[in-house]
């Protein structure tokens, strides 16, 4: 059966959720990164060279005392091409150093542990659902729960795969996106000193 054992909040480096926050710009930044990494360009348009049809003329060239058009796929028309339009070929990722995305994740962390969202707790299952749920429904996590694990095994990724409401993530790939997001921060006791060597180890 699930598991909780409690880590006293002193246990939490101060170099990873005591930062200063003086505003939420590096946030905001890292939050954008994520999404437009994340972001695919499926949309593609056609231009009036691609859009079949057209090939006649729709009327004289003068004496209707209409406005001169070579073919009924111009851009200006209904059914015509698109100008500027996606091509499907856009890259919309973002570039943000390692230094600000770790930087962004501690202020992040800084400010869920402020709002007393962090909790520092072991979660051992068998890989059974029903056990999360219990673990969950006891430590009255009803919301969007974050479970940052060391390392994750085939039990703890078959417990919380169904749990809509439940996100299991491995502490290196941890965000600024994911933390802002959630309602409730479970951290492994494993995970906190893997996150302090990851987010300072440039700053030793």
């Amino acid at each position: 059966m699930a598991d909780a054992v409690k880590t006293q909040k002193n246990d939490l480096p101060k170099e990873v959720f005591a930062v200063e926050v003086k505003n939420h710009e590096l946030l905001k930044l890292a939050y954008d990164a994520y999404l437009a990494n994340n972001r695919t360009s499926a949309a593609r348009t056609k231009t009036r060279g691609e859009v079949s049809g057209g090939g006649k003329k729709p009327w004289k060239q003068k004496g209707t005392g209409r406005a001169r058009f070579g073919s009924s796929r111009n851009p200006i028309w209904r059914g015509g091409g698109i100008v500027f339009g996606p091509r499907g070929n856009e890259n919309y990722s973002k570039k943000i150093s390692t230094s600000a995305k770790r930087q962004a994740i501690k202020q992040a962390l800084t400010l869920a542990d402020q709002a007393k969202k962090v909790h520092v707790l072991d979660v051992k299952t068998t890989g059974k659902t029903a056990e999360v749920v219990k673990f969950l429904s006891d430590n009255k996590f009803d919301r969007k729960t974050l479970i940052v694990v060391d390392e994750k095994t085939p039990a703890i990724i078959r417990a919380t795969n169904n749990l809509q409401n439940v996100l299991l993530v491995s502490t290196k790939y941890l965000t600024v996106f994911h933390i802002l997001n959630a309602d409730s921060i479970v951290l492994s006791p494993a995970s906190v000193p893997t996150l302090k060597s990851w987010l300072v180890k440039e700053e030793a």
